[in-house]
C-alpha cells in the first residue's frame, strides 16, 4: 500500500489508509440519476480513470491540495486516484481538473464518482471548517485550451453540477483491517454543444479520496420491436427528453400503422411505441418477432398479420417456401369463392337410382344423391333434356316449350317435375351432379341418364284467337293450332255465351278447321269465346276467355254508306285497274329490288343528314319502326334455341342474367359466346327495349365493335347472343392489372376504341354512354365498343348512381360533355368528350374520374374550365389529346378520324410518348381535387402536410431539405420515394397535391404577368 503521510501541521490520524482490498466496503448511491441499481442501460464511456495504465496527470490547484496516488481496486487491479486531507488548514479551496474529454455527439453527460470521506467528528481537535462534501463542475470548449491558470479556478466560468455528499463516511483509521466506506454517486449535466469539456472537483476543507471517475453518455441500443428495426439512438439533452426514432420494417414485413416510431428517453430506454409492421403474406413471425421467416414447405399464410403459417388443407400442397396459398393436387380444385384454408375438393360422382314416372306428356324424376359429393356441401343438379324422335336419328336438345318444376338448372332437391312434352316421343334425360368446382374441372359433369317414351295425350290449349269479321248478328273467328297438338287435330270445339250471362248458358259449335262463323247473335252484344282441339286422345284444355262484340245497327249502316261509293265506282274503275296492273308489272320487272327495299329506303331517307358518303351504310333507329319486332327481324338473325348451349351465369344485366356458353350453327364450327337473357315475367315494353340493343348491334360490322351473332325470340327465354370477350369490361380489367402494361400497349387499346367510335360516327350513330365500363376486352387485348341499350336515357327509374337525373333523363355526368348535360345535345362531338374521359381512365388504370367529388361539384368545376390532371406517368402527348377532347366548344374538338391518325403517329413514333405531362396554366388547369386544400393558406410545409393528412412524413421532408413550397413543387416521383413514401396510395395523394400546388403557382404567375 502507498498512502500519503501527514503534512506539517496536520494530524497523523487524519491520513486515509485505503486501497487495501481487505480494508473497505463500498456503498453505492443512486443520487439524482439512478432509479434501479440493477437495471442495465446502454452507455458509451468517454473517460474512465480506472483504465489508466500510467499517471492520470490531472491538473491540481494549488499544488498543496489534491495529490495523485497509486493503489489497488477490489480485484487487485492497479488504479490511480486522488486524495486530499488539509482539514487543519483554514480557507481551503483545492481544485482538481481532468484532461480534455471529447463529447462524441452526446447531448447529456453522466459522471460516476467513487470516493471515500472521513467523518469530521472522528478527527481530534478538528476545526469547524472541516467539510464532508465536495463540488462537481464542468467547462465546455471546442478544443483543448486549458492551462494552469485558464480557465480561472472559480465557479464562473466553471458551471456547477452539484455538491456531492457521502452517504456513509468512516470514523477511524486502522491499518490492521478496519473497514472504511466507499461511496458511488452519479450526476449528469447538459445540454452540451461544444466539441468537448473538462470536469473539476473542488474540495474546501475535507479529508477524502477520489477513487475512480467514469464519464459516459446514454443511448438507446439498436432494437427490433413491433416488427421494425430501430437503430442506436442517443438520448436527449435533458433528463426528461424524448428523442423520436423512425423504424424500418424488418425483411419481409410490411407497414400496418404508420408512422413507425419509438422514443428514446434520457436514461437510454425505449418508450412509447407507435405504429407497427407485420410479416407479409407467406411469412411468419419467429424469434420473438425479430424475424419474418418464409412459411416452410407444406405450410402457407394467406395474408399479412401476426398469425403463424398453417398446414396446407387436405388435397393441396406448396411448391416453394414462402407460399401464400396451397396449390390443389391433380384432380382436386378450389372454387373462386372458396377461402384459401378450405380443403381442395373434386367433382361429385353421378346421381344414383333414378326413378321415372310418366303420365301422358308429363314426367316425374327422382333419384338418390351421388355416392361421393366431392367433399363439398354445394351439390346441385342440372337436367339435360334431349328429344330423340320416333326414328333412329340423333337426339337434339328439347325446345323451350318443355317446362321444368321447380327449375331445370341448380336443383337442390333430388326430384323434378317435367311437363309439356310431346306425345309418342322418346326422350333422354341426363341428371348431372355438379358442385362449386365442376367448372374448374376439364372433365364433363358425372350424370345418370334415363330414357322414356311419352304416352298418348290430348292437345295443349290454343294460345290466341283473332276476329276475322263481324256483322250485327255474326262473328267470324280464327285461331292458331295448339303449340303441342300431340297428334292429328280431328276438329275444334268453340264454346260461347253472352258476357252478362252465366257460363251455364253457353253454346258449342264444332269446326273441322281453325276458322268458324258464329250465327244468330244479338246486335251490339259482347260474347265470351273459348276454343279447344280434339285428337284421338280426346279434347285438350279450353283456351283463355276472349271477348268479341257484334256490330250495332248504327255501326252497320255507317259501314254500308262508306262502302257504297266504292261499289258504284267499281265498274268505272275496272278499266283503270287493268291499266294499273300492266304498269305495276312493268315497274316491278325493272325495279323489283328497289321495291323490296322501299320501306328501308324511306326510313333511311328520314335519318340521313344530306351529306352521307356514297355506299356508306347509315344507322337506322329501331324505335322509328311502328312494329319494333320488324327492326329485330331486319337487322338480327334468328337462331334456333337448339343451337345454343348455356353453361354458366357470369353476371346480371339490366333485363336479366348474362351467361356464357357455346353456339353451334349448322355447317359452322362451335364458338364461345356471351348470352344476355330476358328475365321471365317481362312486359312487352321490356321485351321491346331489350331487343332494341340487338336491332342496333345488328347494323354494325367492325373489329372494334362488339359483334352480334343473333337473337332467340321464338323460344323462351328471349336471348341476345354476341361474341365472348374473355377479359370482361375494360375498367375492371385495368384495375386488376394495375401497372402491368407498357404505354404502347395502352395506346394500342385506345386506338382500337377510337377506331370503333370512328366507324360508329361515320354511320351517324351517337353512343351517349362511352365509358371504360362499356368497353369489352378479349384475350388479345382487343377493345370493342359495347352496350348499345339506350333505354336508360329514355327512362328515369334506374338505381345506378352512375346515371344521374338531368333534364328529364338519366345521364353519366362524369363522362358527359357539358352541352349534353345542359341541353341534352348528344352528338359525335359529345362522344369525343367521353372518349377523353376513357383515355384518362385507361392511363390511370381504371381510377374513378374526378375521384370522390359529387356530380354537382364535377358540373361546377367543368363550367369553371377545370380539367382532369394527367395520371401518373402519363405522356404529355396523350394528356394534350385528352385536353383537346375536352374543349368547351364542341366544334373545336377533334373528330374520331383525327384521333385515330394521332394515335397511329404515336405508335409509329414511340419517342413522342417519353415526355411526361407537365401541368399547364390557364384554361387547361387540372381539376382541383376538393380534398386537397389551397397551399397558399398555410405558412409552412408541415402545416400543408397536416392538411393533406400526410403528417407522418414531416420529419422526412425536413431532413431531406424539402422545407419550402417552391422546393416541394419541384418534387418528382423519385424524390417522393427518397423521403420514404413507399405506400402507393400515399404516393398518389402527395403527387396529386403537388400537381395542384404547381397549378396554383402557375395561375398566380399568369395573373401577376
Amino acid at each position: 500500500m502507498n498512502a500519503r503521510g501527514a503534512k506539517a501541521g496536520s494530524c497523523p490520524s487524519c491520513s486515509i489508509p485505503f486501497l487495501n482490498p481487505c480494508s473497505y466496503s463500498s456503498s453505492q448511491s443512486n443520487g439524482k440519476e439512478e432509479r434501479n441499481p440493477g437495471h442495465l442501460l446502454s452507455t458509451e464511456t468517454l473517460m474512465d480513470s480506472t483504465t489508466a495504465t500510467a499517471e492520470l496527470g490531472w491538473t491540481v490547484h494549488p499544488p498543496s491540495g489534491w495529490e495523485e496516488v497509486s493503489g489497488y481496486d477490489e480485484n487487485m487491479n492497479t488504479i490511480r486516484t486522488y486524495q486530499v486531507c488539509n482539514v487543519f488548514e483554514s480557507s481551503q479551496n483545492n481544485w482538481l481538473r481532468t484532461k480534455y474529454i471529447r463529447r462524441r455527439g452526446a447531448h447529456r453527460i453522466h459522471v460516476e464518482m467513487k470516493f471515500s470521506v472521513r467523518d469530521c467528528s472522528s478527527i481530534p481537535n478538528v476545526p469547524g471548517s472541516c467539510k464532508e462534501t465536495f463540488n462537481l463542475y464542468y467547462y465546455e470548449s471546442d478544443f483543448d485550451s486549458a492551462t494552469k491558470t485558464f480557465p480561472n479556478w472559480m465557479e464562473n466560468p466553471w458551471m456547477k453540477v452539484d455538491t456531492i455528499a457521502a452517504d456513509e463516511s468512516f470514523s477511524q483509521v486502522d491499518l490492521g483491517g478496519r473497514v472504511m466506506k466507499i461511496n458511488t454517486e452519479v450526476r449528469s449535466f447538459g445540454p452540451v454543444s461544444k466539441n468537448g469539456f473538462y470536469l473539476a472537483f473542488q474540495d474546501y476543507g475535507g479529508c477524502m479520496s477520489l477513487i475512480a471517475v467514469r464519464v459516459f453518455y446514454r443511448k438507446c441500443p439498436r432494437v427490433i420491436q413491433n416488427g421494425a428495426v430501430f437503430q442506436e439512438t442517443l438520448s436527449g439533452a435533458e433528463s426528461t427528453s424524448l428523442v423520436a426514432a423512425r423504424g424500418t420494417c424488418i425483411t419481409n414485413a410490411e407497414e400496418v400503422d404508420v408512422p413507425i416510431k419509438l422514443y428514446c428517453n434520457g436514461d437510454g430506454e425505449w418508450l412509447v411505441p407507435i405504429g407497427r409492421c407485420m410479416c407479409r403474406a407467406g411469412y411468419e413471425s419467429v424469434e420473438n418477432g425479430t424475424v419474418c421467416r418464409g412459411c416452410p414447405s407444406g405450410t402457407f399464410k394467406a395474408s399479412q398479420g401476426d398469425e403463424g403459417c398453417i398446414h396446407c388443407p387436405i388435397n393441396s400442397r406448396t411448391t416453394s417456401e414462402g407460399a401464400t396459398n396451397c396449390v390443389c393436387r391433380n384432380g382436386y380444385y378450389r372454387a373462386d369463392a372458396d377461402p384459401v384454408d378450405m380443403p381442395c375438393t373434386t367433382i361429385p360422382s353421378a346421381p344414383q337410382a333414378v326413378i321415372s314416372s310418366v303420365n301422358e306428356t308429363s314426367l316425374m324424376l327422382e333419384w338418390t344423391p351421388p355416392r361421393d359429393s366431392g367433399g363439398r356441401e354445394d351439390l346441385v343438379y342440372n337436367i339435360i333434356c334431349k328429344s330423340c324422335g320416333a326414328g333412329r336419328g340423333a337426339c337434339t336438345r328439347c325446345g323451350d316449350n318443355v317446362q321444368f318444376a321447380p327449375r331445370q338448372l341448380g336443383l337442390t332437391e333430388p326430384r323434378i317435375y317435367i311437363s309439356d312434352l310431346l306425345a309418342h316421343t322418346q326422350y333422354t334425360f341426363e341428371i348431372q351432379a355438379v358442385n362449386g368446382v365442376t367448372d374448374q374441372s376439364p372433365f364433363s359433369p358425372q350424370f345418370a341418364s334415363v330414357n322414356i317414351t311419352t304416352n298418348q295425350a290430348a292437345p295443349s290449349a290454343v294460345s290466341i284467337m283473332h276476329q276475322v269479321s263481324r256483322t250485327v248478328d255474326s262473328i267470324t273467328l280464327s285461331w292458331s293450332q295448339p303449340d303441342q297438338p300431340n297428334g292429328v287435330i280431328l276438329d275444334y270445339e268453340l264454346q260461347y255465351y253472352e258476357k252478362d250471362l252465366s257460363e251455364l248458358n253457353s253454346t258449342t259449335v264444332k269446326s273441322p278447321t281453325n276458322t268458324v262463323t258464329v250465327q244468330n247473335l244479338k246486335a251490339g252484344t259482347i260474347y265470351v269465346f273459348q276454343v279447344r282441339a280434339r285428337t284421338v286422345a280426346g279434347y285438350g284444355r279450353y283456351s283463355g276467355k276472349m271477348y268479341f262484340q257484334t256490330m250495332t245497327e248504327a255501326e252497320y249502316q255507317t259501314s254500308v254508306q262508306e262502302k257504297l261509293p266504292l261499289i258504284i265506282g267499281s265498274s268505272a274503275a275496272g278499266l283503270v285497274f287493268l291499266i294499273a296492273v300492266v304498269i305495276i308489272i312493268i315497274v316491278c320487272n325493272r325495279r323489283g329490288f328497289e321495291r323490296a327495299d322501299s320501306e328501308y329506303t324511306d326510313k333511311l331517307q328520314h335519318y340521313t343528314s344530306g351529306h352521307m358518303t356514297p355506299g356508306m351504310k347509315i344507322y337506322i333507329d329501331p324505335f322509328t319502326y311502328e312494329d319494333p319486332n320488324e327492326a329485330v327481324r331486319e337487322f338480327a338473325k334468328e337462331i334456333d334455341i337448339s343451337c345454343v348451349k348455356i353453361e354458366q351465369v357470369i353476371g346480371a344485366g339490366e333485363f336479366g342474367e348474362v351467361c356464357s356458353g357455346h353456339l353451334k350453327l349448322p355447317g359452322k364450327r362451335e364458338i364461345f359466346v356471351a348470352i344476355k337473357t330476358l328475365k321471365s315475367g317481362y312486359t312487352e315494353k321490356q321485351r321491346r327495349d331489350f331487343l332494341s340493343e340487338a336491332s342496333i348491334m345488328g347494323q354494325f360490322d367492325h373489329p372494334n365493335v362488339i359483334h352480334l351473332e343473333g337473337v332467340v325470340t321464338k323460344s323462351s327465354p328471349v336471348m341476345i347472343i354476341t361474341e365472348f370477350m374473355e377479359n370482361g369490361s375494360l375498367d375492371s380489367f385495368l384495375r386488376q392489372n394495375d401497372g402491368q402494361f407498357t404505354v404502347i400497349q395502352l395506346v394500342g387499346m385506345l386506338r382500337g376504341i377510337a377506331a370503333g367510335m370512328k366507324y360508329l360516327a361515320d354511320m351517324n350513330y351517337v353512343h351517349r354512354d362511352l365509358a371504360a365500363r362499356n368497353i369489352l376486352v378479349n384475350s388479345n387485348l382487343v377493345c370493342k365498343v359495347s352496350d348499345f341499350g339506350l333505354s336508360r336515357f329514355l327512362e328515369d327509374d334506374t338505381s345506378d348512381p352512375t346515371y344521374t337525373s338531368a333534364l328529364g333523363g338519366k345521364i353519366p355526368i362524369r363522362w358527359t360533355a357539358p352541352e349534353a348535360i345542359q341541353y341534352r345535345k348528344f352528338t359525335s362531338a359529345s362522344d369525343v368528350w367521353s372518349y377523353g374521359i376513357v383515355m384518362w381512365e385507361v392511363m390511370s388504370y381504371g381510377e374513378r374520374p374526378y375521384w370522390d367529388m359529387t356530380n354537382q361539384d364535377v358540373i361546377n368545376a367543368i363550367e369553371q374550365d377545370y380539367r382532369l390532371p394527367p395520371p401518373m406517368d402519363c405522356p404529355n402527348a396523350l394528356h394534350q389529346l385528352m385536353l383537346d377532347c375536352w374543349q368547351k366548344d364542341r366544334n373545336h374538338r377533334p373528330k374520331f378520324g383525327q384521333i385515330v391518325n394521332t394515335l397511329d403517329k404515336m405508335i409509329r413514333n414511340p419517342n413522342s410518348l417519353k415526355a411526361m405531362a407537365p401541368l399547364s396554366s390557364g384554361i387547361n388547369l387540372p381539376l382541383l381535387d376538393r380534398t386537397i386544400p389551397d397551399y397558399t393558406s398555410f405558412n409552412t410545409v408541415d402545416e400543408w402536410l397536416d392538411a393533406i393528412k400526410m403528417s407522418q412524413y414531416k420529419e422526412s421532408f425536413a431532413s431531406a431539405g424539402f422545407t419550402t413550397f417552391d422546393i416541394v413543387s419541384q418534387m418528382s416521383v423519385e424524390d417522393i420515394l427518397r423521403v420514404g413514401v413507399t405506400l402507393a396510395g400515399h404516393q398518389k395523394k402527395i403527387l396529386n397535391s403537388i400537381q395542384v400546388m404547381r397549378a396554383q403557382m402557375n395561375q398566380i404567375q399568369s395573373v401577376e404577368v
